[in-house]
């Protein structure tokens, strides 16, 4: 049922939002002590903030869920198409003519036969499109985009062969629950469950390993049909079936989607497990020694690391006996329903350091939320109950003109009947102490089902709240907005450039607090694949999130360094960029690093001879025609080329184009 809500304005103290029948409440104050007790909705709850603060509470149980990227004017034609996060690298709207949505594999059949009949280009498009590059625009303006939104069904489930056979539109959510049902596995994923089955092999999303065929879901794809165009003999379709020992899967299982639809996709499975997760804070000084050993010694090891606060966080996170006690729960913060208010004056903090080039700020405030992070266990819980609170603190400091910031997500269950809310207090703003005491989060290790901890996204999970709250990258309000830089580099130089990013923390310590504000940067494990555009060796994949202003002409707060660290990892060190993810610059030749991309090319020309699966955009990136830089005013602030010049950058801001400070090959926009 949708939320009604009803807003009562009390602009001196506060302001007062509640959703109805969800029970979502929302308060906005301004106080320098507040204390709030006995609440009759919500029970105990003791909340001390000692600090000058503007702090907002939210109990949550609604949602808004995502809109539709793809809109059309008039049914199903004249139709424009985004990402999940409402613009793509270049800044550009990609148009199509029509947008099918099949829901059998006739229907599809149907729909490519016709357009290939017709030599109209198309592109699939999938149910959340979270791909950052422009991989669902088709070519031209008068193409066809074909959405796997309504192929969402299991087909089969082979429980004594382990395996699983979905269509392509099935999200990794159903794959996992599904599997649960029976008590299967999928044993490795991305951490967010809203990607298609279709979109993680067009894209080859992982998750974090480096044992057994490593942590790429595409590794244990043993079969798939896929739809693409054929010659007026056969219809103008040909459906292939593709299993294990057939080359083309090599191509087929990460396709960057030019080959045709998938229809349907196997997978193999394994039996039901347990995991056992700890995190452990270290300082990052022996980091680059680490990195390798500990990624040898667990089994689901990743690493969260905060540069410039010198530390990094290592998930000791192995299978234990089923028969081991616990019923733990991963609903991961960051993916949780967060309050559009609330994010709209995170923005604009965020924004106001920007403009007051606020560093010392920005550090505070990613010392704030790493800490309300670490505290929460990023969302960890040993008795399984979901989050349904939100504690969200504004703190102004007499030392700094703009605000920082402190995102703590509390645990709350509706449904129980808690006599000790979990209590909150800040002794010290500058001490940055907080103290959770409560029966959710109990300590570490938190044990549980494999299904129950691999993988979340619970803002997905949404009636309509008139965007109460939203996922926090939704573009229709003023949320979060950021480029991402996703590359991975082989374990054998990975030390060699964590110490090159660690030498540049040194010259510039501050310079990489605005990372730690999207929670640092994210180490995963991946592992050599068979796949012809699949990871070439074992590496380390490193997952950067940082701010991205509106003005695509204003220069970030420490541009050059984070333009220096993607430098060094794809040109000093090699590194291969996530199909899904990134700028144009890191795409840039990419081509030449995949031993048997030409066989993939070879493929690709046997599949769909005429291109109609292919766009601009893909033909740049695949080294077919044209380039991915986009050379014009301001282009290196935005990833679109590499400066050569000064043009490239904000001269009239002060930001000129000048060589690393650490590879001296780079070139990168600084003052």
């Amino acid at each position: 049922m949708a939320c009604k809500h009803s807003i009562d304005f009390f602009l001196a103290k506060h302001v007062k939002l509640v959703c109805k029948p969800c029970q979502t409440t929302l308060y906005i104050y301004k106080r320098s002590t507040y204390r709030k007790r006995n609440s009759p909705k919500m029970g105990m709850l003791g909340i001390v903030i000692r600090a000058n603060c503007l702090f907002l509470l939210s109990f949550l149980v609604c949602s808004t869920p995502p809109e539709d990227h793809i809109k059309c004017s008039s049914s199903n034609t004249n139709c424009t198409i985004t990402n999940s996060y409402g613009i793509f690298p270049d800044r550009t709207v990609c148009k199509a003519t029509s947008v099918s949505y099949p829901s059998t594999e006739e229907e599809l059949i149907k729909v490519v036969a016709n357009a290939t009949k017709n030599k109209q280009s198309m592109k699939v498009a999938t149910r959340y499109s979270h791909s950052i590059p422009k991989l669902v625009c088709p070519r031209g303006e008068d193409g066809l985009i074909i959405s796997t939104n309504n192929l969402n069904r299991v087909v089969k489930v082979d429980v004594e062969g382990m395996k699983m056979t979905v269509e392509s539109g099935v999200t990794l959510r159903q794959v996992i629950s599904e599997a649960a049902k029976v008590a299967l596995a999928l044993p490795y994923a991305p951490y967010w469950w809203g990607l298609t089955v279709g979109g993680l092999l067009g894209t080859g999303a992982h998750g974090s390993t480096l044992w057994g065929k490593g942590s790429s879901v595409h590794d244990y794809v043993v079969g798939l049909r896929i739809v693409s165009p054929g010659e007026p003999e056969d219809g103008y379709v040909k459906v292939r079936d593709i299993g294990e020992g057939d080359k083309d899967l090599n191509a087929a299982k990460v396709s960057l989607g030019v080959l045709g639809v998938i229809s349907q996709v196997t997978l193999n499975l394994q039996p039901m497990f347990k995991r056992s997760i700890t995190y452990l804070s270290k300082n990052d000084s022996d980091l680059g020694d680490q990195v390798l050993k500990f990624g040898k010694q667990h089994e689901f090891a990743d690493i969260l690391w905060y540069p410039s606060q010198r530390k990094a966080i290592y998930r000791v996170d192995d299978r234990v006996s089923s028969n081991t006690s616990g019923q733990g729960l991963y609903d991961f913060l960051p993916f949780r329903a967060t309050p559009s208010l609330a994010l709209a004056v995170l923005r604009t903090a965020e924004e106001n350091q920007e403009s007051k080039s606020d560093a010392d700020g920005k550090c505070s405030g990613a010392k704030l939320i790493t800490s309300g992070l670490i505290s929460t266990a990023y969302g960890l819980t040993n008795n399984g109950m979901r989050v349904r609170a939100h504690l969200i603190i504004l703190c102004s400091s007499s030392k700094y003109s703009s605000s920082i910031f402190l995102p703590t997500h509390l645990v709350w269950n509706c449904n129980s009947n808690l006599h000790a809310f979990p209590y909150i207090q800040i002794n010290d703003f500058w001490d940055h102490s907080i103290r959770l005491i409560g029966k959710i989060f109990t300590g570490y290790p938190v044990i549980g089902y494999q299904n129950r901890l691999q993988a979340s996204g619970t803002c997905l999970d949404s009636h309509e709240d008139s965007r109460i709250t939203v996922c926090a990258w939704d573009s229709r309000i003023k949320g979060e907005f950021f480029h991402q830089t996703t590359f991975s580099i082989s374990l054998s130089v990975a030390k060699s450039f964590i110490q090159d990013v660690q030498k540049l923390v040194e010259i510039e310590p501050k310079s990489l607090c605005g990372v730690e504000i999207y929670n640092g940067i994210l180490m995963r494990y991946v592992t050599a694949s068979t796949a012809y555009l699949g990871k070439q060796e074992d590496a380390i994949d490193f997952d950067i999130t940082y701010y991205r202003s509106k003005d695509p002409m204003t220069p970030r707060l420490h541009e050059g360094i984070l333009e220096e660290i993607e430098q060094l990892a794809m040109f000093k060190y090699g590194a291969l960029p996530h199909w899904g993810k990134n700028r144009n610059i890191a795409f840039d030749g990419v081509m030449k690093k995949y031993k048997k991309g030409k066989e993939f090319l070879r493929v690709k020309d046997v599949y769909d001879p005429m291109g109609l699966f292919s766009s601009e955009w893909s033909d740049q990136v695949l080294g077919i025609k044209g380039e991915v830089n986009l050379v014009k005013e301001g282009c290196a602030l935005e990833g679109l080329c590499i400066c050569s010049q000064d043009i490239h950058c904000a001269p009239s801001k002060g930001y000129f184009c000048r060589p690393g400070k650490v590879f001296s090959d780079a070139r990168i926009c600084a003052p």
